[in-house]
């Protein structure tokens, strides 16, 4: 098999340009979200190292990927597969409809809408709203549930023209998608131009100090092109003339931050804002030496997961994946984990079913497989998913069987 892969982006920060230091080094790496039909005489490759900003502490990937090789229409990710977050956006959009949209002739845009589970309820409401989503199989769901998409990235340009036929927005909102984003200077750019003059801009990520605490390195990955904190993020909106005003911790997806950002002297900031301020400088979250004990807790997660499969490999158990995550990717080429360690990833999303790992190349089949039989141990993937999975997979566990879970540490329950 051969690669191709960009050459290595110079260590400048992407938001401030002062200079980067290296920590993490996760080796070559496939799209995560790329699920090949069957071997491929070529995959994208690229390098997945990870740095910090000296200056403004922002956390990010040497290498950026395309973002066309990443988002098109075959992008199989769905965001209403799971409950857990349809319940998650149904009670965002509650708030939005009860605060910040509770006025006449309100709009509401968000960037990276996917298929709409957000965008769903504000629509239902009657409320003016605008999706943006350049994945146009997601759009097209999105679509069909009466949510206005546009099918284009979010950028100055289109923000700017959407401000000439709509009018300004009174929320723009991005879940798990601002992250992905490395031109954040147009991002911002076009904010500005589509935001009310007391409109806010919301959006949420995985934050770093999570990843850190738990040592769950596989929320690194292509599409995580920054991984933020709340240093990072005020360090950012004031940049571009904006000011982080309000954070929330959310339990979604391994552990997330909602920030909110204004104008800036628009809003008076509130103690959350401090508060979580406080707490990442005393735990030196960005410090050299914290970020290198991160990353020597990363190789022991590798070598005794890596030990502990070969071993069930070798004593003649059987071992499945749950869950074909885009974050599996970093594990399973990371760890170098082939067929010969996992028998095959078990997911519910039919346009993965069929196909094989990225880069690994492990079979994907449909969720009915785990239980058809039973495996002897099942390597959770979907970690973050845990007590959703665990509560509909209650029969593996009284068939005998074991999960083996990686965050925060290798461990069998």
């Amino acid at each position: 098999m051969t690669d191709q892969a960009l050459p290595a982006v110079p260590s400048a920060c992407r938001i401030c340009g002062a200079a980067t230091e290296e920590f993490l080094d996760l080796g070559r790496q496939p799209l995560s979200d790329a699920f090949p039909e069957e071997p491929p005489v070529a995959e994208f490759f690229y390098d997945l190292r990870v740095a910090s900003c000296t200056a403004c502490a922002m956390v990010q990937l040497v290498e950026e990927v395309p973002r066309e090789r990443m988002f098109h229409e075959d992008y199989p990710y769905y965001s209403s597969g799971s409950a857990v977050m349809r319940e998650h956006f149904a009670r965002t959009a509650a708030e939005f409809l009860e605060g910040e949209l509770d006025r006449e002739d309100a709009f509401a845009v968000e960037i990276g809408c996917n298929d709409g589970v957000m965008l769903r309820q504000i629509s239902r409401a009657g409320v003016r709203h605008l999706g943006f989503e350049p994945s146009r199989k997601v759009a097209d769901v999105a679509r069909g549930h009466g949510v206005r998409v546009r099918g284009d990235f979010f950028e100055e340009k289109t923000a700017a023209d959407v401000r000439r036929t709509e009018g300004p927005a009174n929320v723009i909102y991005a879940a798990n998608t601002l992250c992905h984003i490395p031109y954040m200077e147009s991002v911002f750019r076009g904010v500005d131009a589509l935001l009310a003059e007391d409109g806010v801009f919301v959006f949420e990520d995985p934050y770093f100090g999570d990843v850190v605490e738990k040592t769950s390195f596989d929320q690194i990955y292509d599409e995580h092109f920054y991984l933020f904190t709340a240093r990072s993020v005020r360090a950012m909106a004031e940049r571009f003339g904006f000011e982080l005003v309000d954070v929330r911790r959310l339990p979604v997806h391994g552990g997330e931050i909602r920030y909110t950002l204004a104008r800036a002297g628009s809003r008076r900031p509130a103690p959350a804002v401090d508060e979580l301020l406080d707490q990442e400088e005393t735990r030196r979250l960005t410090a050299p030496d914290v970020l290198r004990r991160f990353a020597g807790d990363v190789s022991a997660i590798r070598d005794d997961l890596l030990a502990l499969l070969t071993r069930l490999r070798d004593e003649g158990r059987t071992v499945v994946a749950y869950g074909a995550t885009a974050k599996s990717a970093t594990v399973a080429n990371y760890c170098g984990l082939g067929p010969d360690l996992v028998s095959f990833v078990c997911d519910t999303t039919p346009a993965k079913q069929g196909r094989l790992t990225p880069g690994t190349h492990i079979p994907v089949r449909a969720a009915e497989a785990f239980a058809d039989p039973y495996p002897d141990y099942a390597l959770l993937f979907a970690w973050n998913h845990a007590d959703e999975i665990m509560a509909e997979e209650t029969g593996f566990r009284e068939s005998g069987g074991h999960w083996i879970r990686y965050v925060p540490g290798v461990r069998v329950d």
